[in-house]
């Protein structure tokens, strides 16, 4: 697996591991399912990630964003973008650890996924062959303006356009 933030590639902290583990784990990283048992688990400060589908909802996580420093949602295709309105969603629940994309997606949702909250990548083997991570840093910056506010983005073309317009209008 590769990862790959803002800034290229980068080494993995976290370990995926079983919820037995997890307390003796720096970084554990654990399934959707054992989350109830790993924070009862590990000690609280310790940092637990965990990696869920991309058909949990916002409100079924939110009671335990704060004890979290990593949410991996899943991708099972590049076509499937519901991951992307679970991040956004997170960061409107105030989550504010790290929030990584774990799947097949491909270079041309890189800027949209750190514009939605993502913070990372994770890239299967498979995808990760076929794409070179300078391929993944050009994308990032194919589409400088979008429709959609982001969440780590500054404005956004109808907000340039109103500012434009402001700034033409007689005083």
């Amino acid at each position: 697996m590769m990862l790959l933030d803002r800034d290229g590639a980068r080494a993995d902290e976290w370990h995926r591991t079983a919820v037995a583990a997890a307390a003796s784990d720096r970084h554990a990283l654990v399934e959707f399912a054992e989350l109830p048992e790993a924070l009862a688990t590990i000690s609280i400060g310790q940092p637990l990630g965990v990696v869920i589908p991309n058909t949990v909802t916002a409100a079924e996580l939110a009671p335990h964003l704060p004890r979290l420093a990593l949410v991996a949602i899943g991708f099972p295709a590049f076509s499937d973008g519901r991951g992307f309105s679970l991040a956004k969603a997170l960061r409107r629940e105030g989550f504010a650890g790290a929030l990584r994309a774990s799947g097949p997606l491909i270079p041309d949702q890189f800027a949209y996924a750190l514009a939605c909250g993502f913070d990372e990548i994770e890239l299967p083997d498979t995808s990760a062959a076929r794409q070179s991570v300078s391929q993944w840093l050009a994308a990032k910056t194919h589409l400088p303006a979008t429709y959609q506010r982001g969440y780590r983005r500054d404005g956004n073309i109808m907000e340039a356009r109103r500012q434009a317009r402001a700034d033409k209008a007689p005083s």
